[in-house]
């Protein structure tokens, strides 16, 4: 069985490589992929040494592809990779909108990745913290409207957002004026309520992709969804207010035993010991944090909620190794015949 990283330097890349090395996926080799500009480049998987090499324009000899290196590359070469008789993982966007293609966080439709034809698609980050909270909530109760404000980290842009938070921060301490590039605007001390570009109806792409990813993962299109994506001054680890309007009341103490129970997710809702959901605690953590459990003011029997979860791993790579995982659980992921 071979494993192929597509993007292995990225900032997801590298994520992908450690969840690798606590995965149940049974393999035997993994190769690793990136541009020409990081080919040779050394990554050291379970203390052993790999080389990277060209992402090459053909079929990659591998039995399960995880790509993270950009729609653009996803859309030309992973049609390419299952011609040669690859499973590929997808973490852009190339493909998540796309009827025929399953759009799959495990713990809420990991049966869909079995009707793959080749490519199955990770959603994105925003999209996969939030559907796991809400999800067995909709289960339970039905949610007939959802309203999210995201709060998200650097991260979010890759390697580059981060060093551009990091190296903006450094001058701004040394009264030096920050220079925008990765962002629409400095980032230290500020927030940006702008995320990918805006569409003809106000909203930004990333606000519309939570709203068409949640429908489409939840499998349920009367699904009403607003959001407003703001980018913030961490690191790690996207954060999320969540308004529900459901369909059958719910109490704030039967969704925290709801959720108490729920695959991927961590209740931390105790606000008198000062215990909620915070980048500070979720980065680093494979179960996306769940608090703030209240009754909505706006929708009778509603819920107010607040989560956060890293992003470069339940919102990324985590997510696409799981669905190897659960592949390979089911009997649906199995070694090709090499000569």
């Amino acid at each position: 069985m071979r494993v192929a990283i597509v993007g292995a330097t990225g900032a997801v890349g590298h994520e992908l490589l450690k969840v690798l090395e606590n995965s149940t996926l049974q393999f035997d080799e993994l190769l690793l992929y990136a541009s020409p500009r990081s080919a040779g480049t050394q990554l050291t998987f379970k203390g052993q040494p790999l080389t990277v090499q060209v992402t090459p324009e053909g079929a990659i000899d591998a039995d399960v592809i995880l790509a993270s290196a950009g729609g653009s590359i996803s859309k030309a070469l992973a049609p390419r990779w299952v011609e040669g008789g690859a499973v590929v993982i997808d973490n852009s966007s190339a493909f998540r909108y796309d009827a025929d293609v399953p759009l799959v966080v495990p713990e809420v439709n990991g049966d869909a990745a079995l009707a793959h034809k080749g490519i199955i698609a990770n959603p994105n980050c925003t999209t996969a913290i939030a559907v796991v909270a809400v999800a067995p909530i909709h289960r339970e109760y039905g949610v007939k409207r959802m309203i999210v404000s995201t709060y998200q980290a650097t991260s979010g842009a890759g390697a580059k957002g981060m060093e551009e938070l990091l190296e903006q921060t450094r001058a701004e301490l040394n009264g030096v004026s920050a220079q925008a590039s990765v962002f629409a605007h400095p980032i230290p001390f500020n927030v940006i309520p702008h995320i990918d570009s805006f569409q003809d109806n106000g909203y930004t792409k990333e606000e519309m992709k939570v709203a068409w990813e949640t429908r489409k993962i939840i499998g349920d299109d009367s699904l009403k969804i607003s959001c407003t994506a703001v980018r913030i001054p961490t690191l790690r680890t996207h954060s999320e207010a969540i308004t529900l309007e459901l369909e059958r009341p719910a109490t704030p103490e039967a969704v925290r035993d709801l959720l108490a129970g729920a695959a991927g997710v961590e209740v931390r809702d105790n606000p008198e010991g000062k215990l909620y959901p915070m980048p500070l605690t979720a980065s680093g953590k494979y179960d996306v944090e769940v608090g703030r459990i209240r009754e909505s003011l706006v929708f009778d029997g509603g819920i107010d909620l607040f989560v956060a979860g890293d992003q470069l791993l339940k919102g990324a790579a985590l997510n696409a190794v799981q669905i190897a995982e659960y592949l390979q659980q089911k009997g649906a992921l199995k070694a090709k015949q090499r000569a």
